[in-house]
């Protein structure tokens, strides 16, 4: 078996950030891989809905090409004075304490990273116009399905199942860990 990635310093202060708060549910490393590989793909502005202690946002920063920006939006002021300390001097970044929905007037976006539960169950309609076109939008935190309609705990997953058949995005869902499946929405 070969040894995991080197998890990025900025990363590594996120993960510290988040164990120092008490967060279980940050972005995991195998998201996190994905979402530096798909940073490197987009130029312009790059977006996150809840920056949570920044392990997300980290990753998109260890990925980002040079010119982009991030954007990334937390509604705990508490939070987002601590992660504005992990990007200290980083003018690429901007944390921003609002709530998701205050994003939009800087929207388009290349990439746009799903990380709240309300922006997830608001579905493709939220997402359509803060995209560009070729934009990404990604959704972490699924449980890998092989059926059809997606299953979760015994009822039909009605986010999955919207993202990957609306005709605005080219969806695909992708396993990143044997528990763990990413939505990676391409607008057409």
């Amino acid at each position: 078996m070969s040894a995991l990635p080197h998890v990025p310093g900025i990363v590594a202060r996120a993960h510290e950030l988040s164990r120092r708060r008490g967060f279980v549910s940050s972005c995991r490393n195998e998201t996190g891989w994905l979402l530096a590989s798909l940073a490197t793909s987009r130029t312009g502005t790059l977006a996150e809905l809840g920056t949570g202690c920044g392990v997300g946002s980290a990753w998109l920063r260890s990925g980002m090409r040079a010119g982009a920006h991030l954007l990334t939006a937390e509604h705990d002021a508490g939070l987002v004075e601590a992660v504005r300390e992990i990007f200290a001097g980083d003018e690429t970044v901007s944390v921003l304490e609002a709530d998701w929905k205050d994003l939009a007037p800087e929207a388009p976006f290349s990439l746009l990273f799903l990380d709240v539960r309300e922006a997830k169950r608001a579905g493709p309609d939220m997402a359509a116009d803060l995209v560009e076109p070729g934009g990404f939008v990604v959704l972490d935190d699924f449980t890998p399905c092989a059926t059809w309609p997606p299953m979760y705990q015994g009822r039909v997953d009605t986010v999955r199942q919207q993202w990957l058949t609306d005709s605005r995005f080219s969806t695909v869902e992708v396993m990143v860990a044997s528990d763990a499946s990413v939505l990676i929405a391409t607008r057409r």
